[in-house]
């Protein structure tokens, strides 16, 4: 025996969720969220980190112009989207400013849990791969469906043309490439039930390779 408290030698599981735009990322989260994992979602606190006020708002004024702005002042996601899916130099840009606050954040959530009331957490990351952010997690869960599908998604959450949908889809690691690397992959181009069952597998193998 040690004598080091087992609370002291547990940890919570760092799993991140992630997967190609409009792939069923928050649908997952929200089934993670019902069977008691707690979850984080990058996208919010990236919000937080350009609201209005905000060093990240002023550093996206200072790049790309008070036109990604809307009429009060605060950033209309829609027209900077508009600059940077079209620019690849724009969007390594935007993501220099806006990562490494969401990236702080998302690191003192985990350390704020208690482990010895969770055994997983999962922050739902977009850009993991891409960001090289992969690493410093425990697992990584992949959500995937059927390309038609995500352009069908794009289309109609974005309300934009297939020219838009496919560029915004392009911008991203493929989601195929995505699900080769993953521990663990979450169709969701079937029915409600079947994402349902496959979330719930992936968490109970989790819970046991924690309790392991």
């Amino acid at each position: 025996m040690s004598g080091v408290p087992e609370a002291e030698v547990r940890r919570v599981q760092r799993v991140a969720l992630t997967g190609g735009i409009a792939t069923g990322k928050s649908h997952v989260r929200r089934l993670l969220e019902r069977l008691g994992v707690p979850t984080i979602d990058a996208d919010g606190l990236a919000r937080e980190a350009v609201s209005p006020g905000t060093p990240g708002l002023a550093a996206i004024v200072s790049r790309f112009g008070t036109g990604v702005l809307d009429a009060a002042g605060a950033l209309d996601r829609q027209a900077l989207a508009s600059v940077v899916f079209a620019d690849a130099d724009a969007r390594h840009d935007l993501e220099a400013i806006v990562h490494p606050p969401v990236v702080a954040a998302t690191d003192a959530w985990f350390a704020s849990l208690d482990a010895s009331r969770y055994g997983l957490a999962v922050a739902d990351i977009p850009l993991l791969y891409e960001t090289g952010r992969d690493r410093a997690f425990d697992a990584v869960i992949v959500t995937a469906c059927d390309p038609e599908t995500q352009l069908e998604r794009v289309m109609a959450r974005d309300g934009i043309g297939e020219a838009d949908a496919r560029a915004r889809i392009a911008a991203q690691l493929p989601t195929a490439h995505k699900a080769e690397r993953a521990d663990y992959v979450i169709r969701t181009d079937g029915s409600y039930e079947e994402t349902e069952r496959q979330v719930r597998a992936v968490v109970a193998t989790l819970s046991r390779e924690h309790l392991a």
